[in-house]
């Protein structure tokens, strides 16, 4: 007999996280191992049950590791740092929002899988299996409106920028995270907001964020 897949879950909601578990468990040939709230949690997780896939929801807390370090921002990077540390463990990465911006970070993450949450049982049990055998499964709709977003407008400059004034703070705030002047930074900020065609700054995060860009 076939082992079963081992599966774990990684979600800050507590009764989508056990309703999930409670459908995959009837699957035989999946088996539910773990279950963690925050990305430390989940790394830990990770690290100590090497699961064959994780379940990963993209917007969780970062919470503290088991060696008192505090865990990734979000759960793209979780991803990120399983694929950098080389982790066998296969990734899906599931999300209430259907953003561009997170299936182009999932797919350099080297994710195996990106889905909404919404998305029937069926598909999300064929997508581990799937995903198990080395196969890479994208939500057909988030793949069409990450090709509909197109290539990135901004220049890597104007990139640095906006990440920096992602962060908050005055315009000298983000001249100095940048080592540019404060009329240098005006100007590339003007600059993305036209290309953008935004009103201001916030909603330049939030644009290039949603698309990728950022």
């Amino acid at each position: 007999m076939t082992a079963p897949l081992h599966v774990a879950l990684a979600d800050d909601q507590a009764i989508l996280r056990s309703g999930l578990a409670a459908l995959l468990r009837l699957e035989s040939d999946l088996e539910v191992i773990g279950e963690a709230a925050t990305c430390a949690e989940t790394l830990d997780l990770v690290e100590e049950a090497r699961p064959d896939v994780l379940l990963l929801d993209v917007q969780m807390p970062a919470g503290t590791r088991a060696g008192g370090e505090p865990g990734p921002a979000d759960g793209l990077e979780v991803a990120e740092r399983l694929h950098a540390s080389g982790s066998p463990t296969r990734v899906i990465v599931l999300t209430t929002f259907g953003r561009a911006g997170y299936l182009r970070r999932t797919l350099e993450a080297g994710a195996g899988g990106f889905m909404v949450k919404d998305a029937p049982v069926e598909r999300l049990v064929d997508a581990v299996r799937r995903v198990h055998q080395g196969l890479r499964v994208v939500d057909p709709e988030l793949a069409a409106q990450s090709l509909a977003a197109g290539p990135n407008p901004l220049s890597a400059k104007e990139t640095e920028v906006l990440r920096a004034a992602a962060l908050g703070g005055t315009t000298g705030d983000i001249a100095a995270r940048v080592f540019l002047s404060e009329g240098t930074v005006r100007n590339h900020l003007s600059s993305v907001i036209g290309k953008l065609g935004v009103t201001n700054r916030a909603e330049a995060v939030r644009s290039a964020t949603d698309n990728g860009w950022l």
